[in-house]
């Protein structure tokens, strides 16, 4: 019995009762009133289900089933009462986004039947949110990584924007987070397609023609096509296919949901926030120059980034040989081979797949050394 149950109403003997019922079959928890049942909830948590009466003093159990669905979305919520009422049952499906509405007296094989349901449920959700979390962004997070290593200048950046790009999410309270930092780590999928001597001079800020500039711009509608056909990843391929569009851009798109017109919000701003950090640009002047391109920027996202803590403001910059090296530095100068071969770019956080290619490189070609890294103070 690991899927916890909480049944909260303000009458005790009501929930002794239905605690002795079902102890055999459901680990229960018990609260009088919505107060207790909140700091139940933080303190023996997670929860698989709660069950709650409708009229209570202080919280009644809409209040508590709506804050439950803020607080601990995952947990599957119920209402039993004697008060069902239709204005009842409608506000309590509306606000609590209940799973079942139960009427008091409840006999226990019906209750046993919905708790039984309730908890299948929350293990569906959180069999998802596990597939997300773990099968899905630990695939992506490893082809990034891989593809760092075959095309480190394009994909070394993906892995730097990352981090950005979630905790923008995260302050804008944004929903389905993993959506944005797989955008992100998979933004620069389609430059797979593009020689290697147009993303050097891009990245170093050179000259290009109009053909190589069509050759770089084209990549998003690559990196989409690629993606879309991955169950799940529709949105985070629209996400990408729109990178480049400037903010007042969206203003025209009538059929793109929010979550993919603020996710290509994100990965302009962030891309191009760290092309120019890597190019030696400070945030500043910066800021400044998304400022003036009037149109072209989030104004909540800019005035999100002036305030934003940057862990590489707070990193210490040291000169290492190869076998001090550790996962999580990050490459401060270019980490070439001795036969002249990019085999790291300034910026890329040092992983464990890239660590091995480095000592392999280093046994087999040789690397150029002291090696210089960025590390957290």
């Amino acid at each position: 019995m690991s899927d916890k149950i909480l049944f909260v109403d303000d009458e005790e003997n009501i929930l002794q009762s239905i605690k002795r019922e079902l102890r055999k079959r459901f680990e229960v928890f018990t609260a009088c009133g919505g107060t207790e049942a909140l700091d139940v909830l933080r303190k023996d948590g997670p929860f698989a289900v709660i069950v709650s009466d409708m009229r209570m003093p202080v919280m009644d159990g809409i209040q508590l089933l709506t804050t439950v669905k803020d607080i601990y979305p995952e947990t599957v919520r119920l209402m039993l009462t004697g008060n069902a009422d239709q204005e009842t049952a409608i506000e309590a499906v509306n606000k609590g986004a209940i799973f079942r509405f139960l009427n008091k007296p409840c006999p226990t094989p019906t209750l046993a039947m919905a708790l039984a349901l309730a908890v299948r449920q929350y293990r569906l959700i959180t069999a998802e949110k596990e597939l997300l979390n773990k099968t899905l962004k630990g695939s992506i997070t490893v082809l990034s990584e891989v593809l760092s290593l075959a095309n480190p200048i394009a994909f070394s950046s993906a892995l730097r924007i990352k981090d950005l790009v979630v905790e923008f999410a995260r302050l804008l309270q944004l929903t389905n987070i993993w959506q944005f930092e797989i955008a992100a780590l998979m933004s620069q999928i389609g430059c797979i397609t593009i020689p290697t001597d147009i993303l050097n001079k891009i990245f170093a800020n050179q000259a290009i023609d109009q053909d190589e500039e069509a050759i770089y711009k084209n990549h998003p509608l690559v990196g989409a096509k690629l993606l879309e056909k991955i169950p799940r990843l529709e949105t985070v391929a629209k996400i990408i296919a729109h990178q480049f569009l400037p903010y007042e851009a969206f203003a025209g798109f009538q059929d793109l949901n929010e979550d993919i017109c603020l996710g290509a919000q994100l990965l302009k701003l962030a891309g191009d926030f760290d092309t120019l950090r890597h190019r030696g640009i400070k945030r500043p002047q910066i800021l400044r120059q998304f400022e003036e391109q009037t149109g072209a920027y989030n104004p909540e996202m800019i005035a999100i980034l002036s305030q934003l803590k940057l862990d590489s403001e707070h990193e210490l910059t040291l000169s290492i040989e190869l076998k001090d090296m550790e996962v999580g530095m990050v490459v401060e100068q270019d980490i070439k081979a001795s036969n002249g071969a990019l085999i790291a770019p300034k910026g890329m956080e040092v992983t464990w797949a890239l660590l091995q290619g480095l000592k392999s490189f280093s046994r087999q070609v040789g690397i150029h050394e002291p090696i210089l890294v960025r590390v957290k103070q």
